[in-house]
């Protein structure tokens, strides 16, 4: 996620639910909207069956109550974070992704030609719509490449692919090996988190895995650095970086 280019670029979140991305990517998409980034959001669905609990408590809730409330929330902090979002309202708990689903989030991929891709890790064994989501993220831009996929269209290039963080890091085998400083745009990350009135157990959570990534982040450019980094998000990056030294 190198923005020091002079001509910024796109960025594309993979969202499997319409809270993952506030939780595990707020802080990376208000970051590159500060830089010039277009940053676009594709929410698989609203999380409604399974990750809205405390909507489901309330009487007389109904399953389109619930995606409206979700979709509110999401809509809401995709905005306080500058960044489009679409919803693919496929469902989940469990989550399937059609056929034409997967063509339209290609078409994204080739509408949008991201810098980077970010979705969820690739295994994770309390939720398997998160892995499900990294797969099609996956396996579309793949299909982006290709060029005898809708001859004429302009194909991708190559952008990297990064994995943000899962809710419990060891049981899915992540491990980050990039760390984005968002020390800078904390504020409106937290703003955004405090838009998901539906899962507000998940608020204090999310801010004490930013001050722990932060920590981890200035101990890896060194103690005595002057900058000073005290948010930061964690991210597998899972394809190689092509480098010209390695300083």
């Amino acid at each position: 996620m190198n923005a020091s280019t002079a001509s910024p670029g796109t960025g594309l979140v993979v969202s499997a639910h319409s809270a993952d991305f506030v939780w595990r990517a707020g802080g990376a998409i208000a970051s590159h909207v500060r830089q010039g980034y277009r940053m676009k959001i594709v929410c698989l669905s609203y999380g409604e069956r399974g990750e809205s609990a405390k909507l489901w408590r309330k009487e007389g809730m109904t399953l389109d109550r619930v995606k409206e409330a979700r979709r509110e929330e999401a809509q809401k902090a995709a905005d306080i974070l500058g960044a489009e979002i679409e919803f693919f309202d496929l469902g989940d708990y469990p989550l399937r992704v059609t056929d034409e689903a997967f063509y339209r989030l290609v078409d994204i991929y080739r509408d949008l030609q991201p810098s980077f891709v970010l979705s969820h890790s690739t295994k994770d064994p309390y939720n398997f719509d998160h892995p499900l989501a990294m797969h099609v993220a996956q396996e579309t831009r793949i299909i982006a490449q290709a060029e005898g996929h809708n001859p004429g269209q302009k194909v991708i290039g190559a952008p990297p692919v990064y994995a943000f963080e899962p809710h419990q890091p060891e049981q899915c085998e992540w491990t980050p090996n990039t760390f984005l400083d968002i020390t800078d745009v904390w504020d409106i990350k937290r703003q955004a988190i405090e838009c998901m009135a539906g899962q507000e157990h998940l608020w204090a959570y999310y801010t004490r895995v930013a001050q722990q990534r932060g920590v981890q982040a200035k101990r890896n450019i060194g103690i005595t650095a002057a900058r000073n980094i005290e948010y930061a998000e964690g991210y597998m990056r899972l394809t190689p970086a092509v480098v010209g030294d390695l300083a």
